[in-house]
């Protein structure tokens, strides 16, 4: 006889099982058939395939087209405190298997999906861990386990003064959650009164705004993309386009860059980039400079072709599937600019970070600029986010990031 299930059941579709069984975690409005028991949103069910088979137990939202998000196939779990504390040690387990010691003290921690946390993103910047919650589920229970995320690094001999949530993000409201940001009460503790934290990453000093900075703070996912940059730099005059707080410039200048020029079109951006080269006292390689991209490569062409080494890290042009056509479009106007730009013999390194503009899309656009710009390509490395972001086959959404290495030939 069958152990009784404690959770209420959603029934789903032949497709909505195809897609569970070949990996991916999301259950769409769609493909739900059938509701069996008082289903809450936020809380937990079982998923029921066409035929009455098991097919894992996740959160349900009925304001969300994600109606499930899957957080275990084994009806043997019990999402206890335990549970969810083991799942934290392994997550950090796994960084501390796949990165240097130096390189756990700014990484991330969880990222959603591709650790067992749906709609959960940890950072951590030196003593601070910066949260983003975007699943109702996750925010239901964040009381149990934030805390229990600070425990298990702390027990590790992590130094975490305070987890900061930053939830001002749009992507919020369409799970029925209020935006908001500001420290997590961790039980017993003050405030932290920190408003920024310093960090190190590939050698090189950062101040990190995680009140006011994009998303989390600072971009992670690109650290070993930048050693790459890096070893081809040295003596070369640089073009880092979109540089935001200036990584790939700053990694650029102190692999030994001639001169670095660094862009970006917010003036906020490029007053931290500024700063973050003083720190590194490299603000007598490195420039920086407020212009539209799509602007000025333009406008260099006029001019005698002056950089061997250009870096295009554009912001994701597309976060939807309809928009997939008109990003392409941008992708291709600022490399084929770049390769017009570029003299034989230099160096182009570019990159997508929007998971809907595919490595098979972005390539043929490569291959339609170069061609265009009358130029042939020398592929030195292609390469992805780095491994504290960990791509799980079957979740297309956590594989995003693109990075080309090419030499004009």
């Amino acid at each position: 006889m069958k152990a009784e299930r404690p959770y209420p059941q959603v029934h789903i579709t032949p497709k909505g099982q195809r897609a569970l069984q070949a990996g991916h975690p999301w259950v769409y409005a769609g493909e739900v058939t059938e509701l069996t028991g008082p289903v809450e949103d936020g809380g937990l069910t079982d998923i029921i395939g066409s035929k009455g088979a098991y097919l894992g137990t996740g959160f349900y939202n009925s304001h969300s087209l994600i109606r499930c998000r899957l957080l275990s196939r084994n009806a043997n779990d019990r999402f206890d405190d335990a549970f969810w504390q083991r799942r934290v040690q392994y997550a950090w387990d796994y960084r501390k298997s796949v990165m240097p010691p130096e390189d756990l003290l700014c990484c991330r921690v969880i990222f959603g999906e591709a650790d067992g946390f749906p709609g959960l993103t940890v950072d951590r910047f030196g003593p601070v861990l910066v949260a983003q919650v975007l699943s109702l589920g996750m925010e239901r229970i964040q009381q149990r386990l934030l805390p229990l995320l600070a425990q298990v690094l702390r027990r590790d001999g992590q130094d975490i003064a305070g987890i900061y949530l930053r939830n001002d993000v749009a992507l919020r409201e369409k799970e029925g959650l209020a935006q908001g940001k500001g420290w997590f009460p961790l039980p017993g503790e003050e405030e932290p009164t920190l408003t920024e934290s310093g960090i190190v990453e590939n050698g090189i000093r950062y101040h990190v705004d995680f009140i006011n900075g994009q998303k989390t703070g600072f971009f992670l996912d690109q650290k070993y993309n930048r050693q790459a940059v890096a070893r081809l730099a040295k003596g070369r005059t640089v073009l880092d386009c979109f540089t935001h707080t200036g990584s790939f410039a700053l990694n650029a200048a102190k692999g030994g860059a001639k001169h670095v020029t660094a862009v970006d079109v917010s003036e906020f951006a490029v007053q931290c980039a500024a700063e973050n080269a003083r720190l590194n006292g490299l603000d007598g390689v490195m420039e920086c400079r407020a212009a539209n991209v799509f602007d000025l490569l333009p406008e260099l062409e006029k001019a005698p072709k002056s950089y061997d080494f250009i870096i295009l890290d554009p912001p994701a042009f597309t976060k939807s599937r309809k928009t997939i056509d008109s990003a392409m479009t941008g992708y291709k106007e600022i490399n084929y600019r770049a390769m017009k730009l570029l003299p034989r013999g230099g160096y182009l390194a570019t990159c997508s970070c929007s998971h809907f503009a595919s490595t098979e899309r972005f390539i043929a656009m490569l291959r339609s600029a170069a061609h265009d710009a009358g130029v042939q390509l020398r592929q030195i490395e292609q390469r992805q986010q780095s491994c504290d972001h960990p791509i799980l086959w079957g979740v297309e959404e956590t594989d995003y990031l693109k990075f080309f290495l090419f030499q004009v030939v």
